[in-house]
């Protein structure tokens, strides 16, 4: 009889030992069971296919065995046992569960509900599981499974033994459907075995999906699976293609770039992985500029380590945090663009934009000093580690939007064209917006009001941290009416240091202290006292006449 059962069900882990990629947690659990300090209630999480499901059953199994599982015992044909039931087991409405919880087991050693994603479950069938994890009869084990952990309720969290179980990292991935490959009698290349260990990302399930998928290929007709096919398979690009593109860019030839971008996209090309191929490399030059040599393993081979070293000489980190977040910019695009092809070429030509700006083309900067001339290139920028996730993104994404603050303003701008021209003192943050008032900039008095907290202030020199509802034009708008204004170019910098209160915030604790210490005049009280309804809402001084 042909066993037709796909792969990933055929390989799944029948014992602790076959658990790949997660050896530290199987000896944690099977140590536990032999000393009998089992938890009541077991929470596994992780990505999907790293294996949360099985390795629940192989709990339950070690639990309930008539054998010693976790020793690696086997049961016989024909004995009973629990150890079939559990692979076979069913789903149950969370109500039968915790209704039944009450009942103690009555053939096996415990009661083991298997709740998988359990962070699916509604608040009620949360807290009817929380009741039972409080006050658990002494035979009853719950294992809870789920990919996403934050969404589960502290309060369940904090009675459970928590395990995280990890990806799978390549080498053990490769090797593990090499072996899967041998055994099926598939005639696959290590090359494509590398590249789908490579797109699963860590995934066995996914993994020894896509290898299913590539043998049924292969049975067809009867040949040799190489990476290429893999790649046509998944709607893959050669990287090695994908590096000379990239070549291309950065040599600003756009019609060779251009070109190379077509001849992907017709061998069936997928928008949403050549960008994240691209995020890919990026990461590879950014590793090989700040790490030196990239060494040889199984994500790269000899001949893109070649071009890697050839083409990361005209590259700097700050490119690299560019081009990635035009990268992840696109990859937004792509859910509301309706033809992925032309945004994808427009992709490339705004990084072939983005690095000729950064090469200086028609830029003057001879009259500026270096520290001018640094910004007007580039807005100097905070390391992302030093920032949280919604500065980090929208500083970047600004940067990308607005990239005509990255040019200069022409040198003749900067003549005085009228001596008679009066232009203003700004001294301080304080006078600043006091001018910006005046002259009725509303967005930019509301920006420096509410979303900049500065970090310090001198005459030319302006050094802000901000927050993510900053607009995005705003460094470039202040620039040219500070310049209008004073007749001198004021140099605006993005700190890493954390800044002061906003404006508006200071406001707000200066009228709340103002009305404290009114409340506890003497005039306010007898007026309280007299109206007790009453309310102060704001102290306004009375100015000298």
């Amino acid at each position: 009889m042909i066993n037709n059962k796909i792969l990933a069900l055929k390989y799944r882990p029948q014992e602790f030992k076959d658990l790949i990629g997660q050896e530290v947690m199987a000896q944690t659990i099977t140590n536990a069971i032999k000393l009998g300090k089992t938890p009541n209630a077991y929470l596994l999480t992780g990505i999907r296919g790293v294996g949360k499901t099985t390795t629940a059953r192989l709990i339950a199994k070690a639990l309930n065995c008539v054998k010693k599982f976790d020793e690696g015992e086997k049961c016989e044909a024909g004995e009973y046992c629990h150890c079939a039931e559990i692979v076979n087991s069913n789903h149950n409405d969370i109500r039968e569960l915790i209704e039944n919880a009450k009942y103690s087991p009555t053939s096996a050693k415990f009661k083991i509900f298997i709740i998988d994603e359990v962070h699916m479950l509604s608040k009620q069938a949360f807290n009817g599981l929380l009741k039972t994890l409080e006050e658990p009869p002494p035979r009853l084990k719950f294992i809870l499974a789920t990919t996403e952990v934050r969404k589960i309720p502290v309060t369940i969290l904090s009675r459970c033994q928590r395990f995280d179980l990890k990806r799978v990292n390549l080498e053990k991935l490769f090797l593990h459907l090499k072996s899967i490959a041998k055994k099926e009698n598939g005639n696959i290349s290590d090359s494509a075995i590398q590249l789908i260990a490579r797109a699963s990302e860590g995934s066995v399930r996914d993994a020894i999906s896509l290898l299913d998928r590539a043998l049924i290929s292969q049975s067809i007709n009867n040949k040799e699976i190489q990476d290429l096919d893999v790649r046509l398979m998944l709607g893959l690009a050669d990287r090695s293609k994908l590096i000379l593109l990239f070549k291309e860019i950065l040599s600003g030839n756009q019609k060779d770039a251009i070109n190379h971008l077509r001849e992907l996209i017709d061998s069936g090309l997928d928008a949403k992985n050549f960008l994240n191929d691209i995020l890919e490399i990026l990461y590879l030059f950014n590793r090989r500029i700040n790490l030196g040599p990239i060494g040889k393993d199984l994500m790269i081979s000899e001949s893109e380590l070649q071009l890697i070293d050839t083409f990361s000489k005209n590259l700097d980190t700050q490119d690299l945090g560019i081009f990635w977040q035009l990268t992840i910019k696109t990859m937004e695009n792509l859910r509301i663009v309706g033809n992925e092809n032309l945004a994808l070429e427009m992709y490339v030509m705004q990084l072939m934009h983005l690095k000729n700006i950064d090469q200086g083309e028609e830029i003057s900067t001879e009259s500026y000093s270096k520290e001018e001339s640094l910004l007007s290139k580039k807005l100097p920028l905070p390391e992302a580690s030093e920032l949280n996730e919604a500065e980090t993104k929208s500083l970047y994404k600004n940067q990308l939007k607005n990239t005509d603050q990255i040019k200069t303003y022409p040198v003749k701008s900067l003549e005085i064209q009228s001596e008679t021209l009066k232009y203003l003192k700004i001294k301080t943050f304080e006078g600043l917006i006091q001018v910006v008032t005046k002259e009725k900039e509303v967005e930019l008095k509301y920006d420096l009001e509410r979303n900049v907290n500065l970090v310090s202030f001198t005459v030319g020199k302006i050094n802000i941290t901000f927050n993510e509802k900053l607009n995005k034009n705003f460094i470039k708008t202040l620039a040219e009416r500070l310049l209008k204004w004073t007749g001198e170019r004021w140099i605006i910098t993005l700190s890493q240091n954390k800044g002061d209160q906003t404006f508006y915030e200071k406001k707000i604790v200066e009228k709340k202290n103002k009305i404290e210490k009114e409340m506890n005049t003497d005039l306010v009280k007898d007026f309280v006292s007299a109206f007790p309804n009453a309310k102060l809402t704001s102290v306004t001084e009375e100015e000298d006449a």
